[in-house]
């Protein structure tokens, strides 16, 4: 059941990236970033996996909460703040204009 969770936020957040991108620059854009995080969790998960198998048994902590779940979680935590700096905010009008007003 976490297993499904932990999918279904990236399956979401992959939509609304690709929205996102979508609306603001093009559609190529918001392929582009699909394809960025599909290569980021697969390979990501490669590696927490393999964290994963060095810290805990196969069975891990419990029925719902095994090694790869584990792994899973591992990887989400890792992308939250990978993701947090990446597609962080936009920065405002205002500070745009200021920055345009200083090289001037």
């Amino acid at each position: 059941m976490i297993t499904a969770v932990i999918f279904t936020i990236h399956f979401i957040f992959t939509l609304v990236i690709f929205t996102k991108k979508w609306q603001e620059e093009n559609l190529s854009a918001g392929f582009i970033n699909i394809a960025l995080i599909a290569i980021l969790f697969t390979v990501g998960w490669s590696i927490s996996g393999m964290i994963a198998k060095l810290i805990m048994e196969p069975k891990g902590l419990g029925v719902q909460f095994d090694r790869d779940t584990f792994s899973l979680t591992l990887l989400t935590l890792g992308e939250f703040f990978f993701y947090r700096l990446y597609y962080g905010r936009e920065p405002s009008k205002e500070a745009i204009e200021a920055g345009k007003e200083k090289l001037l």
